[in-house]
């Protein structure tokens, strides 16, 4: 009698498409994988590789409402498994070109990205603002590669370009003016409880920079061969993420209020956009035992898992409702994580 086709765990639970989830199950007909499926609510996914105990599959595009908590079922041959849960991130916008986290504004909660475009080539819109019922609109022009996005204290945007070396700063009428300049291939930056600017010089040198806008080194870290990410930890503490060449074995670099360098963590591929949740735990832009999306490292540094499920992914930030919103190479999706961040500035 053949064992009854049953998913037994999803691992991760949440995902956008592209992303790739591990279902653990019994009964899977290997033998006859070319009449087996793989189902998210009512869209056919994409088998990868299976066993009859374990099956790799990737997450479709989906275009209806109710697709977007779409639980998955397995059909193999002329079984049918129960239908487990599963969460499918929202499309907010696309035809983007992030390059590190977006930015949320949270009074308002209006989300704000870059078209970062190719070193030195303008682009017709630099930053676009998403509001938080998901329509975007054109907000800034004329910066060339936009790179890094934060708030202030005070709900003033800033954001880095990795083209001048410039951090520029927007007032609310937009006007955009130039606040640190000399500050290298200015790519992440982030602010502390004193309302401090860090800025990542890829090059491999973190920049502090005062309210008058002098910078001065902070700290130096191996360089990256695409940019710095900065976040800070609730105890003070800033933590770094910048790809280098160093496959599956990268590292978080954790660096105390004095400006010393220890790894947090090391063990992810390609780790880039990074934030915290209240109580401290590590999210990451990464992949890990090769599975890309949001890594969670637990305040230890000693427990991983992936938590979200997306092959494309660049950044991400936690707005006021338990949602994450995510950057992709080219999009931007809100997802269902249940998870209060953490920002210096609040």
């Amino acid at each position: 009698m053949a064992t009854k086709l049953e998913i037994l765990e999803i691992y991760p639970q949440v995902g956008i498409p592209g992303g790739e989830i591990v279902i653990t199950c019994t009964g899977f007909d290997v033998a006859n994988f070319t009449n087996s499926h793989v189902h998210f609510g009512g869209v056919r996914g994409r088998l990868i590789s299976a066993s009859d105990r374990r099956v790799i599959a990737g997450i479709p595009e989906v275009h209806r409402p109710g697709d977007l908590e779409a639980g998955v079922r397995l059909c193999s041959g002329d079984q049918e498994s129960n239908i487990f849960p599963f969460q499918i991130g929202e499309l907010l916008a696309e035809n983007l070109h992030p390059v590190a986290n977006p930015a949320i504004d949270l009074d308002s909660g209006s989300i704000y990205t870059t078209i970062s475009g190719a070193r030195g080539k303008k682009v017709e819109v630099s930053v676009w603002v998403i509001s938080s019922t998901g329509v975007a609109a054109k907000y800034l022009s004329d910066i060339l590669n936009p790179t890094g996005l934060a708030f202030d204290h005070e709900g003033t945007l800033f954001l880095s370009s990795r083209f001048d070396g410039v951090v520029y700063r927007v007032s609310p009428f937009k006007d955009v003016e130039p606040f640190s300049k000399e500050l290298g291939i200015a790519t992440g930056i982030a602010f502390d409880r004193k309302g401090r600017l860090f800025v990542g010089d890829r090059q491999g040198t973190i920049f502090v920079v005062d309210s008058t806008g002098h910078a001065r080194k902070f700290a130096e870290i191996e360089p990256s061969v695409s940019a710095f990410h900065l976040a800070f930890h609730p105890d003070g503490d800033l933590f770094v993420t910048g790809p280098t060449t160093g496959g599956s074995r990268e590292t978080v670099y954790r660096i105390n209020p004095d400006g010393e360098v220890s790894k947090f963590f090391t063990g992810l591929g390609r780790p880039q956009g990074l934030a915290f949740d209240r109580e401290g735990n590590l999210y990451v832009v990464a992949s890990l035992n090769g599975h890309r999306g949001i890594i969670r490292i637990s305040p230890s540094g000693q427990q991983a898992e992936n938590v979200l499920a997306g092959n494309t992914l660049i950044g991400l930030a936690f707005d006021e409702e338990g949602h994450t919103v995510l950057a992709t190479t080219q999009e931007i999706y809100r997802a269902p994580l249940g998870v209060k961040g953490y920002l210096a500035t609040n």
